[in-house]
Order: C-alpha cells, then sequence, then structure tokens
C-alpha cells in the first residue's frame, strides 16, 4: 500500500465508497443525500486542504484523508482530517496508514496538535483507531447523532498534541 496526493482521476474509485458510506449514516453527519457533485468539491477541495488515496500497486484507492487546519484564523494552528475507507478493504490497516500519514502532515506542518470534531461514539472501530494514536476523548456531546438504529447517539471530540 502507498500513500500518494489524490488525483482528480481517483475521484471515480472514492466515490462509490464514499457514497456508500454517507449514505449509511452511520459514521459521518454529512446529508446521506449528498450528490456527486457536492461530495467531489467537499472531499477534492483546493488548498489549504490535503487530499491522499491509499492504493495498491495496481492504483486500487482502498481509502481516502483529506486534511486543514481545524478552524481559520486564531484556531488555524490545530489540524484535523477526515477518513474513508473502502468496506472491501476493511482490517487492512487502511486506516491506521491514513491517520499516521495525517499526523506526519500535521506535525512537518506545524501544527500544535490534531482534533477530530464529531467522531461518532458507536464507531469503535475509529474510536479505537484514533485512541491508539494517541488522541482523547476531551468532550462528547450527547445525542448529537442520529444513527439509523442506534438512535441519538454521542459525538466525540478526540484530541491529540503534537
Amino acid at each position: 500500500m502507498v500513500i500518494r496526493a489524490a488525483t482528480t482521476d481517483d475521484w471515480r474509485q472514492i466515490w462509490p465508497f464514499l457514497r456508500t458510506i454517507v449514505t449509511a449514516a452511520e459514521t459521518y453527519a454529512y446529508d446521506p443525500e449528498m450528490d456527486e457533485a457536492t461530495a467531489r468539491e467537499l472531499w477534492l477541495a483546493g488548498p489549504p486542504v490535503r487530499t491522499v488515496v491509499a492504493v495498491e500497486r495496481d492504483e486500487t484507492v482502498l481509502g481516502t484523508a483529506n486534511m486543514y487546519p481545524n478552524r481559520p484564523g486564531p484556531g488555524s494552528h490545530v489540524a484535523s482530517a477526515s477518513f474513508m475507507v473502502d468496506p472491501h478493504a476493511a482490517g487492512r490497516g487502511v486506516g491506521r496508514a491514513l491517520g499516521e500519514e495525517a499526523l506526519i502532515w500535521a506535525r512537518t506542518s506545524g501544527f500544535r496538535a490534531m482534533q477530530f470534531n464529531a467522531v461518532v461514539a458507536t464507531n469503535t472501530r475509529a474510536v479505537g483507531l484514533w485512541r491508539s494514536l494517541g488522541f482523547e476523548i476531551v468532550g462528547t456531546a450527547p445525542e448529537a447523532f442520529r444513527h439509523p438504529t442506534e438512535g441519538y447517539v454521542g459525538l466525540h471530540v478526540m484530541y491529540r498534541r503534537l
């Protein structure tokens, strides 16, 4: 697996799994009705956003991440990121590799910390992964996410100093 900068040509492989994940409405607070053009603009945004893909040698996209300042102005010293892994590639270390890449990017870009604003509490795989990479839950907004089967569940804010 190689992680490299995403190109517009990668979108044709990203969109099917991004759509599946967003439509499931289990792990992202994105509109499940989001159309492809909106998703593409959101995910492949230009600078200061950096978008990467994790690919196999044959250029099959296994997952993707985008990284950016968490907030503008006085909050711009804290990074954030979003991650999508093709469900067919689950359990292969793609999320961990993308998370490690995001941390390297944040450090080398001069950020002081990384913060995830909305990690769905029932997304135990993501919560476990981020904890294993040194993030801690610094707060939870109770019932801030409407899960399709679990009902109203919390959204964690996870934070890590760099």
